[in-house]
């Protein structure tokens, strides 16, 4: 049975070079324009959101609690429609999500969990149980293919609900709050470990956050949200190169991007 410690698991060196952060300049992958969506209990999440995610970016959308920043990332993956105004995507349906619990299959090993979008695409099987491996290894679960759900700590467990949604090499890789339910130190670890599988890889990241230090940490960009129903108040890019690392979290730009984009968020709490 693996470790329930929690303790980080082993991982093989990773991407040590630099992307430079600041606006990125390709084309939109994703662009929503005067967006509404009213629920059918009457409840009106957005209105009039103007939001552009462009291709290789990490966008960060932050705001108060109920603005509709999840309405955002289910509009765009296509699980629900819009009452008012267009959605342009540019990605089809080639994207992963990863949700705020890890939602994995209690009877199935972790190695099992990453194979099934693999099997839904009808791969070969040995084709399907190399890629799922792979998958496994970049989030450092070498060790842990063969073991279920119950027997990995929470943060494990979100490795393989992030190796499941990258095993397909996903253009557009959509995050609910995934880390909010983990510790502070175990959600450090995830941050730097997808902060460097977006350097290698350079897929599109939309991440939802209540955190201003994760959101900033993480991102390019931040969007801040106004409270419901939702639309887009703020855009700041931050201007830190990506890798980023533990001494950037006490460094003065990361202070002073924390800074902004908390002001504009106290904006969207009192408006």
């Amino acid at each position: 049975m693996a470790s329930r410690s929690g303790a980080r698991p082993a991982r093989k060196p990773r991407y040590s070079g630099t992307v430079q952060s600041g606006p990125v300049q390709a084309s939109p992958l994703v662009r929503l324009r005067g967006v509404g969506k009213r629920y059918a209990n009457g409840t009106e999440a957005l209105a009039g959101l103007d939001l552009e995610v462009r291709a290789g970016e990490f966008l960060s959308l932050l705001g108060p609690s109920g603005c509709g920043k999840s309405t955002v990332l289910r509009l765009i993956a296509g699980l629900t429609d819009v009452t008012a105004g267009t959605i342009e995507r540019r990605h089809g349906h080639d994207l992963g999500f990863v949700f705020q619990e890890a939602t994995l299959m209690p009877w199935a090993t972790a190695l099992q969990n990453v194979l099934l979008p693999l099997k839904l695409k009808r791969l070969p099987s040995s084709d399907a149980a190399e890629g799922a491996a792979k998958a496994l290894a970049a989030m450092g679960l070498e060790a842990f293919g063969n073991s279920y759900p119950r027997e990995l700590s929470g943060g494990m467990r979100m490795r393989v609900s992030i190796a499941r949604a990258l095993v397909t090499e996903p253009r557009l890789l959509l995050m609910d709050e995934p880390f909010a339910a983990l510790d502070e130190i175990t959600r450090h670890r995830l941050n730097d470990d997808l902060l460097a599988l977006w350097a290698e890889r350079r897929f599109t990241v939309v991440f939802v956050t209540h955190s201003v230090f994760e959101s900033v940490y993480l991102s390019q960009r931040v969007a801040v949200m106004s409270a419901r129903p939702g639309r887009v108040i703020a855009s700041i890019p931050t201007e830190a190169a990506v890798p980023r690392h533990a001494h950037f979290r006490t460094s003065r730009p990361y202070a002073e991007a924390c800074e902004a984009v908390s002001a504009e968020l106290q904006q969207a709490i009192a408006a």
